[in-house]
């Protein structure tokens, strides 16, 4: 019984059926111990919380391709999954849940608190990794890794300890930015710079001695409150007499001083500037070169404290508004500007994150990023794809400052940290003394050696910044501290795909933290992906509203759909993609392309089997190009009796897509590879060569004829497959099992990728088939504007005064009589004798003449060359317009002028042979 496929293809069934035999089969599993070229790619870890955005589907198909590719290129593969523990997201989520009870996480306590939240893990923790199977990602799921599990939770207490030992972890009082709605410090990363409409409020400071007043500026009127002196620059003449005396604060009546700092700008606003350390970054730099006080007005939650006075208890916007009110009231406000200026917001939190002074964990940053520097700068590692990425990545390395990595949450990583806290009245304070340790059994010991048997030890309540574990990821997630055989053999990483937003966030941390730890960069290449754009060009995002569902589009179209038309969009690595959408019908005339794409392959691939006689490639044999002729040639070249022109065109241009598929997977042009596939899958296999070869399957076939067709059809469709297997890893999978009729030990996505074979490639060869497409177009295209029937043989005049043109078109002959239904077709050097009435066309320099006695309806005929011949006349008219503007001719790129100039010369010979042709009517 003839093996095929059935009449329609239905993506659902199939994409289900080989996403649960790849994972029931461990068709992905990696093993160190297999030896071989390794390729280590390890998933950028999506948020515990969260649900496949168009974003991940981009990104993971992405790293799909370039996996699959190089698994099927023979490298010994693995891509680790794996979730981050997302801590603010998480929190979020769970207080959200204890509000709506009328709870907070204090009346559940720590422990029942981090119970619920691994009950909600348990629960809804797996949604994303689900989502991610419905995309086909050929990742290993036996290594499925989470950023709290046990082997990673113990490597972030190694990283912890070691950097704490070392005096690159410390504990200090510093400006940090507070988000009061998550009551947690943010990074200098996690926050957003928004311009904002605001206001510039100016107020008066009086000399304490009576003398007169100083004029400050400033956009945040409350923190008045906790100014502690006053600065002017030092080289400021309106000024220098003042220097050392005091103002006396409105409201408050605190004696602040005035002081001379190179900081300040004397050209901005009156020159004399508010300096509140406790509240600002600048300020808390002057605050510390003059030793002013630093007093904190503000609680956590973003109320006023008591040290606000009469404001005490009032909210940061509220007591803003009621500051100026007094100011203004007691005399002391000058006037108020509108103000257009940057304000940071808090990612997580979406409100304006707070400079607040608060007793913190940081990172010493600058001996982690020297490490990454001198690597960039010394050995070009990591590399990025754009290469222009890499000198943002090494701007921010000299940049980056000492990073805060407590949070003030309790889903995370606690420090390990414990306070001697019976050393201060059972209280943490920022004096508490404290010992640093990977458990608490050995804390205690510490605790005990330095204070006593009687010591109370306090835990640090402080989780982690989830950025942490994540830098650690690359080689964490394969064992580290252990030295695992993971370890060993896929460390460093191949490649991380990522989107630029995350440079600074992840990439940096990564980079530092893997330099320290492993004294190498955790991966060879950083490929930077665009972002995906919506229909109208624009960053998808919540508050926009404008996100597109791909798991909507997925249940519409199916995943290989959606993976193609993600990847083909790409132009050039790094480069934003645009989704067609319709938002009132959601679909998308992209992804209905590739949709339209699978139907062409599917339908092709069940026409081909149709004309096996069952037989699989493997039973058939290769083409005779491939069999060597050792026996007869010294140079043992190949043999290609019995193949036909069409078998050598094919195989010639299969071999071509093969080196560029190849060529442009090497240097991450996707993009380019998804559409080469596409042009010649569909155009040149289905569309032409099927059509060549449909006569020579016929039952009264030559034999051998008919068998070089199927091998050579059999050959290529498999070769196909494989080409297009990591992009389109379903359908292929699907066909490839039934050509080959394998049973289930062995898949395509363990085959080897296509090997470029160049003795085939004939590029001479490849420009007659052109020749001779053309010329098939034409005739169809002259028999449509002809209105002659579709089952109406024709008489055809090829004429070109070229030798080489016309021993083309004579070798092809068959193919034009078969394809452009022609019976009877002469190829001459000129036209002789009295043709009648006929129709013409152009490919090249050859003339397409097609008889119309006895064929067509002349004066309709008539009517449409006359409109056709106005059409091309416009055309001349525009152009030869266009090449006589001197201003055109001398700026335009060179090519596009000659271009211009070739078109202007074809549409005139057009012209003239349609006006011959109408002076016959």
């Amino acid at each position: 019984m003839t093996a095929n496929l059935p009449p329609q293809y239905d993506p659902k069934a199939t994409e289900t059926k080989w996403q649960k035999y790849w994972e029931d089969n461990q068709t992905f599993k990696a093993d160190p111990e297999a030896g071989g070229e390794p390729y280590c790619v390890v998933i950028p870890p999506p948020n515990v919380t969260g649900s496949l955005h168009m974003g991940h589907a981009f990104e993971e198909t992405l790293i799909d391709v370039l996996v699959r590719y190089h698994r099927m290129t023979g490298r010994n593969t693995l891509w680790l999954p794996g979730t981050d523990h997302a801590s603010i997201a998480v929190q979020t989520i769970l207080e959200k849940q204890l509000k709506a009870e009328g709870k907070t996480r204090y009346d559940l306590g720590r422990e029942n608190f981090l119970e619920r939240a691994w009950e909600w893990k348990a629960e809804s923790g797996n949604t994303i990794t689900n989502q991610l199977r419905s995309l086909g990602v050929s990742v290993d799921w036996s290594r499925e890794r989470f950023t709290m599990d046990e082997g990673l939770s113990a490597a972030v207490l190694e990283a912890f300890v070691r950097l704490y030992d070392e005096g690159l972890i410390y504990r200090g009082n510093y400006l940090v930015n507070w988000c009061p709605a998550s009551q947690s410090a943010v990074s200098d990363l996690e926050v957003d710079q928004q311009e904002v409409e605001g206001h510039l409020w100016h107020f008066r400071y009086p000399l304490t001695d009576g003398s007169g007043y100083l004029e400050v500026a400033t956009t945040r009127p409350e923190t008045m409150l906790g100014d502690t002196g006053v600065a002017v620059n030092p080289e400021d003449d309106r000024y220098q007499h003042l220097i050392g005396k005091t103002v006396t604060l409105p409201i408050v009546n605190r004696e602040i001083p005035i002081i001379a700092d190179e900081f300040v700008d004397p050209t901005f606003g009156t020159g004399c500037v508010k300096v509140t350390p406790a509240h600002d970054p600048n300020d808390f730099e002057m605050g510390k070169r003059h030793n002013l006080p630093f007093i904190n007005i503000m609680n956590k939650d973003g109320t006023l404290n008591e040290n606000a006075g009469e404001f005490q208890g009032q909210d940061r916007f509220v007591a803003r508004k009621n500051v100026v009110q007094r100011l203004e009231t007691d005399g002391f406000l000058v006037k108020i500007e509108d103000y257009k200026h940057t304000v940071p917001y808090s990612e997580r939190g979406k409100v304006p994150v707070e400079p607040l002074l608060s007793t913190q964990w940081f990172v010493k940053i600058d001996p982690l990023s020297q490490r990454a520097l001198a690597a960039l700068d010394e050995e070009n590692s990591p590399v990025f794809v754009p290469e222009r990425w890499t000198k943002v990545y090494r701007d921010w390395l000299v940049k980056l400052k000492d990073w805060c990595i407590s949070r003030q949450l309790w889903w995370g990583h606690q420090i390990p940290a414990w306070y001697a806290v019976s050393e201060t009245q059972g209280e943490i304070t920022d004096t508490t003394p404290f010992v640093v340790a990977k458990t608490e059994a050995e804390a205690r010991a510490k605790a005990v050696a330095k204070f006593g048997s009687d010591v109370d030890l306090a835990r640090d309540p402080d989780v982690l910044d989830t950025w942490f574990s994540s830098g650690l990821w690359p080689f964490s997630t394969l064992g580290w501290p252990d030295k695992t055989k993971d370890l060993d053999f896929y460390y460093p990483t191949t490649t991380l795909v990522t989107g630029f937003d995350i440079i600074f966030f992840w990439v940096a941390r990564m980079t530092m933290m893997a330099g320290h730890f492993t004294e190498k960069m955790p991966f060879d290449t950083v490929y930077i992906h665009g972002l995906v754009l919506d229909e109208k060009g624009q960053k998808m995002s919540k508050s926009k509203n404008n996100g597109i569902d791909p798991l909507l589009l997925i249940g519409k179209y199916g995943t290989d759909a959606l993976r193609y038309t993600l990847v083909k969009e790409v132009v050039g690595a790094g480069q934003n993609i645009r989704m067609e959408y319709d938002r009132k019908t959601d679909e998308s005339k992209s992804v209905e392309a590739s949709r339209n794409f699978t139907n062409k392959l599917w339908n092709a691939a069940r026409f081909v089997m149709m004309n096996l006689e069952g037989q699989t490639p493997q039973q058939l044999g290769v083409p005779p190009y491939l069999v060597r002729t050792e026996d007869f040639s010294p140079d043992g070249e190949r043999s290609e009796e019995g193949l036909e022109l069409c078998d050598r065109w094919i195989l010639s241009r299969y071999h071509q897509v093969v080196q560029q598929s190849r060529n442009s997977l090497e240097n991450y042009g996707l993009g380019e590879a998804a559409k080469n596939l596409y042009e010649f899958i569909w155009g040149d296999f289905c569309d032409w060569y099927i059509e060549l070869v449909k006569s020579r399957l016929q039952q009264d076939a030559e034999p051998n004829s008919k068998k070089v067709a199927q091998q050579t059809f059999a050959f290529v469709l498999e070769g196909i497959l494989k080409l297009l297997h990591p992009f389109m890893p379903h359908i292929t999978e699907e066909i490839w099992h039934t050509l080959t009729q394998t049973g289930d030990g062995d898949c395509l996505a363990l085959q080897a990728y296509p090997e470029a074979d160049t003795s085939p490639i004939d590029p001479e060869l490849e420009q007659q088939f052109e020749l001779l497409f053309g010329t098939i177009r034409t005739i169809r295209n002259l028999r449509a504007d002809s209105d002659i029937k579709p089952s109406l043989k024709v008489t055809a005049i090829l004429q070109s005064e070229s030798d080489k043109e016309r021993q083309i078109l004579s070798d092809g002959s068959v193919y034009i009589k078969d394809l452009a239904k022609v019976e009877n077709l002469t190829v001459t050097a000129s036209l002789d004798g009295d043709l009648g009435q006929t129709i013409a066309g152009v490919v090249g320099t050859v003339q397409v003449l097609i008889p119309l006695a006895g064929v067509v309806d002349i004066a309709a005929l008539r009517g449409k060359l006359e409109k056709k011949l106005a059409k091309i006349e416009g055309e001349i008219k525009h152009t030869a317009a266009r090449l006589t503007n001197q201003k055109f001719v001398e700026k335009a790129d060179p090519q596009v002028v000659q271009v211009a100039r070739d078109g202007l010369a074809e549409a005139e010979k057009q012209a003239e042979i349609l006006r011959d042709r109408l002076k016959l009517f």
